[in-house]
């Protein structure tokens, strides 16, 4: 389901590590946009721009000497407003899926001190601390409780106290986590007098038993915080503290505080209000409130629905000292950016056309310009496009030349920019340039005098489209054996995912690749082919994305297997020997293929597969489907186990017993 694939992080880990690690972490700016700072040897150095001039900012001397200890590798670091201390973190442990506890440090640069942040909490509990706007203190959640540290006066407070396993101030639960990517649960207002916090309910949440049989001569189980499908979810609210009193004062956000979400909150620049996203249960419903941080009320200003389902926000970008905001929606058929007023009054579109905004890259309001990465025409594809802030037709920044897919982490100033380039056939290559004028810093670096060095590959990855019997247009990918032989017929391996969460056919490099094969596929005669089916997360509409709702397991199943159907027409194809394999949403697309289709597919591979939709969280699942209540047919006529009676070919079958998202008890239903 979503990570879910692993797979796709273990590809990533790949790429960096063969590729070095430039795009490994978003680059710190400094805030002029001229320079960015980094973790060079044990020190933490400023860079700037153009000419790479290096100058330490925390040394290693102040980190390392002899009076401190319990610093360990530097994992991440925060530099106060004012550029007078440095928030270092170190001696980081696994929350679920990413490290995010941990221990904090305080470098002050004035006074050439290392003081450690919390020193009074559990090893390596901390989360997410951040300085207060002007520095003095800092704020985190331990054991999920929030509490903050005055620098100045060298005290600590705690600023809640009702925290347990399940009443979680400041952070998450699981499915929050994994559902909607949220982890840092808390945020400093603009005058540093309170915060703004999430508190999730989770006490009603029934454990899911994993039972562990490997780590002992006797079983026992592990139980996981898990709300399945139809389940209710936690309560979630959103309070105020007062820095100095300590006291809460709760935001009145209408509705049931378990029958809806809020995935998003922060506050808006320069006030005391703050702003959030409120999505109902389905997720078809999404509203943005402001609210009055003192008296707590808070008003409607913008309320969109869907059909299917609403993404969930990235967040506000907010412009015109604070009157107007960029958002994205799908509300016209494509995924779009808008300018829209504080009060919701006024909306106006700024990307305009029959093409998807795939993201954010910079609002340059100085120069009245965005910058967003789409690609109108191809949708295995990205690049660099940039429009007016007041509307208009979008300009291609990336040279048309280099087609692949393009990334660029731009300075706030608009004027820099780190790009990597890659291709299906061509590695991540990473560039500095000056985006102004679209030159690299140095010649040497350029993409064009890289890519100029390397040596293309003999049997390159080839991209098609095929059209269904049931006239659907899909994008492949396509690898080869070697020395291919277009008068013989060669067996055919498909690579599937299929589901909302995430792409397989992009023009990026470990396309073609299979990781998990113990050998070389071309070497030893295989096709190896990838098709998107609908329902992808592709850029090409939101008709196609959501076309999927309520219809996973059917019509994503349908695509692939017509699409295979078409394929296997090809006179090089031998149509007796087709295979597929997928991972979580793909091990799921494996069985429903392999079951549904068994004339197709002769041999299949699925691993930590849903065998049963109804097994599975409620965010995720509920969003794509709909709530089972109403729409059970469709999650039964959806899962694999309905239709495993139909099996004729070869499956083997994965899981792991300790898989905490995709259950274990999935294998022993299907």
């Amino acid at each position: 389901m979503n990570f879910k694939h692993i797979f796709f992080k273990l590809a990533l880990v790949l790429v960096l590590g063969l590729f070095g690690k430039a795009n490994a972490q978003d680059i710190k700016w400094a805030k002029d946009g001229n320079s960015y700072y980094e973790v060079s040897q044990g020190e933490i150095v400023s860079i700037s721009l153009p000419l790479n001039e290096r100058k330490t900012i925390v040394s290693r001397n102040l980190l390392y000497s002899s009076g401190n200890t319990g610093l360990g590798e530097i994992k991440s670091f925060e530099i106060s407003e004012d550029g007078t201390k440095v928030l270092l973190y170190t001696n980081s442990k696994k929350v679920w899926r990413y490290e995010t506890r941990g221990d904090y440090f305080v470098a002050d640069l004035k006074t050439n001190q290392l003081t450690q942040v919390g020193k009074d909490k559990p090893a390596s509990s901390l989360m997410f601390a951040k300085f207060s706007p002007d520095g003095n203190k800092v704020a985190y959640v331990s054991k999920h409780n929030l509490y903050v540290d005055d620098l100045t006066s060298k005290t600590s407070k705690a600023l809640t106290t009702d925290g347990t396993e399940r009443l979680i101030n400041g952070t998450f639960d699981w499915v929050y986590e994994e559902e909607f990517d949220c982890r840092d649960g808390f945020r400093w207002s603009p005058d540093g007098q309170s915060i703004a916090y999430w508190q999730i309910d989770a006490t009603k949440i029934k454990n899911f038993l994993m039972i562990d049989n490997t780590d002992s001569i006797y079983s026992f189980t592990i139980p996981v915080e898990y709300p399945k499908v139809g389940e209710n979810p936690s309560s979630c609210k959103v309070g105020i503290v007062n820095i100095a009193s300590a006291k809460t004062n709760w935001l009145e956000v209408p509705g049931d505080q378990i029958q809806n979400y809020i995935p998003r909150m922060d506050w808006i620049p320069s006030s005391n209000e703050v702003i959030l996203q409120q999505l109902n249960r389905e997720q078809n419903v999404s509203k943005l409130f402001v609210a009055d941080a003192s008296s707590g009320q808070v008003k409607n200003i913008y309320t969109e629905t869907d059909k299917a389902w609403i993404d969930v926000a990235k967040g506000w970008d907010w412009i015109n000292d604070g009157k107007e905001f960029i958002w994205m929606s799908e509300s016209d058929g494509w995924r779009h950016l808008y300018r829209i007023s504080k009060d919701g009054k006024k909306h106006t579109l700024i990307t305009q056309g029959n093409y998807d905004v795939i993201e954010k890259s910079l609002i340059d309001e100085k120069n009245g310009q965005i910058y967003f990465i789409a690609s109108p025409t191809n949708a295995t594809q990205k690049y660099l496009f940039k429009t007016k802030l007041s509307g208009g037709k979008a300009e291609m920044v990336t040279p048309s030349i280099l087609k692949g897919t393009h990334s660029y982490e731009i300075s706030p100033n608009g004027v820099f920019a780190r790009h990597t380039y890659q291709s299906a056939s061509v590695p991540p290559i990473t560039e500095w340039m000056k985006l102004t004028t679209l030159n690299p810093l140095t010649m040497e670096g350029s993409v064009t005098n890289q890519l100029g060095r390397m040596r293309p590959p003999k049997n390159k990855v080839e991209f098609f489209k095929v059209t269904t019997e049931d006239g659907i247009e899909l994008d492949g990918w396509m690898k080869k054996p070697d020395n291919f032989d277009q008068t013989k017929k060669y067996p055919v391996v498909f690579y599937v995912y299929g589901e909302p969460a995430s792409q397989t056919v992009t023009d990026t490099y470990g396309a073609g690749r299979n990781w998990l094969y113990a050998g070389d596929m071309p070497k030893d005669g295989y096709i190896y082919i990838s098709v998107e089916n609908r329902g992808a997360p592709a850029p090409k509409g939101r008709e196609w994305r959501k076309s999927v709702f309520q219809k996973i397991g059917t019509l994503n199943i349908r695509d692939q297997a017509m699409a295979a159907k078409k394929i296997m027409e090809w006179p090089f194809v031998d149509k007796n020997r087709v295979a597929v394999w997928g991972w979580s949403g793909g091990g799921s697309s494996t069985l429903n293929l392999m079951f549904q289709y068994p004339e197709i597919y002769k041999t299949g591979i699925a691993i930590a597969a849903v065998g049963n939709q109804l097994t599975y969280d409620n965010v995720y699942q509920e969003r794509y489907m709909g709530s089972p209540l109403k729409t059970k047919e469709a999650y039964v006529k959806g899962s694999p186990i309905t239709y495993a009676k139909n099996l004729q070919g070869k499956l083997l079958y994965i899981h792991g017993t300790g898989d905490d998202n995709v259950h274990y008890q999935n294998a022993e239903m299907l």
